[in-house]
């Protein structure tokens, strides 16, 4: 909204892509207000789907990770047919590979994009999967706290459990809180278990 409001006569388009394959999707601009945080849709000539582990796509809402088939996909790694074939697998067509760009997604009722987590980021609790950057969207967007990481800590019982590191700007804040907090704004099992108070998060010089 900012950019817009500077370069009033230009049209933004938010873009999605990597090394792989440069550009995979775009937002068209009248769509930036109403689909916000959404990357869009597929080039021209381009196919993106959100599958499940078994390459199967996945219905509208459901998390899974992106794979992408077009004419500008890579056609491999230099000298390292390893990370190859870990990227590019056969797709529906025995002549043609797709590329599996180990970023989640999900999609909405029309198709258009979301971005959910990296695919090795995910922490496994209770039997199902959570994107640590949904969790951490909900506690960033709390009036109270400043910043937020989420991470998985081993559990007996639940295989990992959900933690936050949170540094407040409310210091009335407690941790059942913010817990009853993302109780209300997300599904019971990605509500964090445990939560540790930070005056600061480290970070790296970039």
């Amino acid at each position: 909204a900012r950019l817009r409001e500077l370069f009033p006569g230009v049209r933004l388009f938010s873009m999605y892509g990597l090394t792989e394959c440069k550009r995979c999707t775009y937002l068209p601009p009248e769509e930036l207000d109403r689909r916000p945080g959404s990357v869009g849709i597929a080039i021209p000539n381009t196919e993106a789907i959100v599958v499940d582990d078994e390459g199967n796509r996945v219905p509208p809402g459901v998390a899974g990770e992106l794979v992408i088939r077009g004419p500008h996909v890579m056609q491999g790694y230099w000298r390292n047919d390893v990370a190859t074939e870990q990227m590019l697998r056969p797709g529906p067509h025995p002549w043609e590979k797709r590329l599996h760009t180990g970023d989640l997604f999900r999609t909405d009722e029309d198709g258009f994009l979301y971005f959910v987590g990296r695919k090795d980021d995910i922490i496994k609790t209770r039997g199902e999967k959570v994107a640590p950057k949904e969790v951490e969207t909900v506690l960033h967007a709390h009036p109270g706290i400043v910043e937020a990481v989420v991470t998985g800590v081993p559990d007996p019982v639940l295989g990992h459990a959900i933690a936050a590191l949170v540094v407040l700007s409310d210091e009335t804040l407690s941790e059942r809180d913010i817990i009853r907090y993302c109780a209300v704004h997300l599904e019971d099992f990605m509500v964090p278990k445990l939560i540790e108070f930070r005056r600061e998060l480290p970070k790296t010089d970039t």
